[in-house]
């Protein structure tokens, strides 16, 4: 390990950084740059290292602004890899007197949602035939009925699910119409931050504020990406205390979302990038990284409100595609409850400590806190405990890490057996052949030493595992 090692860090000193290994955690700053904080990722020896990805995190840690403000803290989970907006996915930044919307980005309130139902697995797979033409129809081909009054959409977008359910009880609208929206109402406790931030419905796309009844294209949709919704059972139970307290038994039937908010979060993270650009002080260099910090007070009361709209609107996306999923196991099994587990955010800016937490590709693991934490397809997923670490800012992986990048998945000479690309006994149903390659198991990290290295730095515990048993990518 030492020779390659050292090797490592040499590559990376000749790449303009300072690094440190410890074994566990590197350290990582820009050369030069002594006032900058390092940054700090929790890795395995086994796993790769990327130089783009440190190269970004490095740049990130050294951000600053002609205004003022701070980067106190940098860290980075062990699923980290280069992001394309310039910030690394995996990357948790503590700020004060600024925040960072490009250390969200415009997937904003990417996360994941999970359920469980007593239903036995083989009796699903009898009627898998079934069950996927029927969600087909749902993901991938509009028949899902998804509509909500104008009313409905404003209070979502301001007060977050709770307020979309009070409008909601009221007059329900096409699938919702079916729902037990009594359930959704006690589910709303097992939603991170009860599924509710400040928002404003101006920052919304015109389509989502006109009067009348409301169809928009990109609610209850999966998304590209990594995105993606998966039928798994409960292959183990490692903490039965607490996974009893959570509903979750070995046997189970469980279904996980991995979705955002869509088009929503396109709008508000682009119109931002353009915002902070024009709000850089005239005369100043632009960050080299092309990361621009926003500090003057009302821009920054301003995006913060504008994420929050988005962030509800993810919230909604989420529950929505666990609804169909959960409507449609009632069409076929009878009276099913399949209650939610939890329901967390990914990309999403928090106050901490006198300051703001920013998490790109990172999962909130505060104490006594269900995260998620998925794997490929072919690969096992954890629901875990958080710690509330602090060392390591309260937060998790994501998932796995991409290992591999898409274009190197799709590119004519990549090796395309399904026992290269980790497919064998896959069940993936898409539309698009390419994206079973693009998101094949091959083009992730494995997921065991990702989590194992967190279990050991005292981020999170395992509560249970969960096998997949069929995924749907759009």
């Amino acid at each position: 390990m030492q020779p390659k090692l050292n090797r490592l860090l040499r590559a990376l000193a000749r790449e303009g950084l300072d690094v440190t290994y410890d074994g566990r955690v590197y350290t990582v700053r820009l050369q030069g740059d002594a006032n900058a904080p390092p940054a700090e990722v929790l890795l395995p020896p086994d796993l790769p290292v990327e130089g783009k990805a440190f190269q970004q995190l490095a740049a990130l840690a050294a951000l600053k602004h002609p205004g003022g403000g701070a980067v106190k803290r940098v860290r980075a989970t062990p699923d980290f890899h280069p992001g394309d907006s310039g910030v690394a996915i995996g990357s948790v930044v503590h700020t004060q007197g600024m925040v960072v919307p490009g250390a969200v980005g415009t997937d904003i309130n990417c996360g994941m949602r999970l359920h469980v139902a007593d239903i036995p697995v083989e009796a699903f797979l009898a009627r898998r035939d079934a069950f996927v033409e029927r969600m087909k129809g749902h993901y991938f081909f509009g028949t899902r009925d998804v509509a909500l009054g104008s009313r409905a959409v404003e209070a979502l977008l301001r007060d977050g699910l709770p307020g979309w359910l009070l409008e909601t009880l009221e007059a329900p609208l096409g699938v919702v119409a079916r729902a037990d929206l009594e359930q959704l109402d006690r589910e709303s406790a097992r939603v991170y931050l009860g599924g509710v931030l400040v928002g404003d419905p101006a920052w919304a796309p015109t389509g989502l504020r006109r009067g009348g009844v409301v169809r928009d294209p990109g609610l209850a949709t999966i998304g590209g990406g990594n995105h993606f919704v998966e039928v798994q059972r409960v292959e183990a139970v490692v903490d039965r205390a607490r996974a009893w307290e959570w509903g979750v038994r070995e046997g189970q039937l469980a279904f996980m979302v991995h979705s955002g908010s869509r088009d929503m979060g396109k709008h508000v993270g682009f119109t931002w990038q353009q915002r902070a650009r024009a709000a850089w002080p005239a005369g100043a260099p632009f960050p080299e990284s092309g990361i621009l910090p926003l500090v003057e007070p009302v821009l920054v009361r301003e995006y913060l409100r504008a994420e929050a709209t988005a962030a509800n609107y993810a919230f909604l996306n989420r529950l929505l595609l666990a609804e169909l999923l959960r409507l449609t196991l009632r069409e076929l099994f009878g009276d099913v409850e399949a209650p939610l587990v939890y329901d967390v955010p990914h990309n999403i800016t928090l106050p901490w400590e006198g300051g703001w937490l920013a998490r790109k590709g990172a999962c909130p693991a505060e104490a006594e806190q269900p995260v998620i934490i998925p794997g490929s397809m072919g690969a096992a997923s954890y629901l875990m405990v958080g710690q509330g670490n602090a060392e390591a800012l309260a937060s998790a992986s994501h998932g796995a890490g991409r290992a591999r990048s898409r274009f190197s998945m799709a590119r004519g000479g990549a090796d395309r057996r399904e026992e290269a690309l980790g497919l064998t006994g896959v069940d993936c149903i898409t539309l698009r052949a390419e994206r079973r390659i693009e998101e094949a198991p091959a083009a992730y990290k494995p997921i065991g030493p990702v989590v194992a290295a967190q279990v050991e730095a005292g981020i999170v515990r395992e509560v249970a595992r969960m096998a997949p048993l069929m995924t749907f990518k759009a």
